[in-house]
């Protein structure tokens, strides 16, 4: 069940949506690879052991939004060289969820993905979920300059970008920090997940554990 379900949605007519772990569910565990493949990647730019690799990744995770940034500033890495690594992953625990893509198909207005991944990631995940077709654009980690989620500059590229009014636009994410700066601009903001029910951020509207839920039972624009 949605821990709110129902919810009145008739002002929104822009849809932003994470991709990793909010289109599909983390228990899927698609990213445990790409994690260890990270691992060995700091590892190999850092020659510190595996261990004090993995304390940098998530450090680097925590101070920036993403280990790439933390990578770029201090360790001059290539962007592209380091997302080709995830570009052969396996795509098995993923699989096509038809409450979900008719919860988002009945969405009017503009649907848009806003990702920390790059371009070629999302588009292979989208494409094994069946759902690339419902989205009109990927905002991706270039599209934000290498400058990730949460930054407050990089909601103001995509409100920009798609020329969004920021009142009438909907955020769904599963990291709750990455809401902060969509609600500031007066975004409405849904955390999704199993962890969700458990936040009490002033700036988290919503809570679900099935975004397919409540999507399909939240209260939308009329249209013609």
């Amino acid at each position: 069940m949605s821990v709110t379900e129902g919810v009145d949605l008739s002002g929104v007519d822009a849809w932003l949506f994470d991709l990793d772990n909010t289109l599909y569910p983390v228990e899927s565990g698609f990213l445990d690879e790409a994690v260890s493949r990270m691992t060995t990647y700091v590892q190999k730019v850092t020659g510190l052991p595996r261990d004090e690799a993995f304390a940098l990744q998530k450090r680097y995770l925590r101070e920036h939004g993403l280990t790439l940034r933390g990578m770029m500033l201090d360790w001059g890495v290539d962007p592209d060289d380091y997302h080709a690594m995830f570009h052969d992953l396996s795509l098995e625990a993923l699989a096509h969820d038809p409450a979900l893509l008719a919860a988002i198909e009945r969405l009017p207005g503009k649907r848009l993905i806003f990702t920390n991944a790059d371009a070629v990631s999302a588009e292979r995940v989208l494409k094994r979920l069946g759902l690339a077709h419902l989205f009109e654009d990927v905002f991706h980690i270039a599209s934000a300059e290498f400058l990730p989620k949460p930054a407050p500059e990089t909601f103001d590229k995509i409100v920009w970008a798609h020329n969004l009014d920021a009142t009438r636009t909907c955020f769904f994410e599963d990291t709750e920090r990455n809401l902060q700066p969509a609600h500031k601009l007066g975004m409405t903001t849904v955390l999704v997940g199993a962890h969700a029910a458990a936040s009490t951020a002033a700036f988290v509207d919503h809570r679900t554990d099935s975004l397919a839920a409540f999507l399909a039972a939240a209260r939308l624009k009329e249209t013609l």
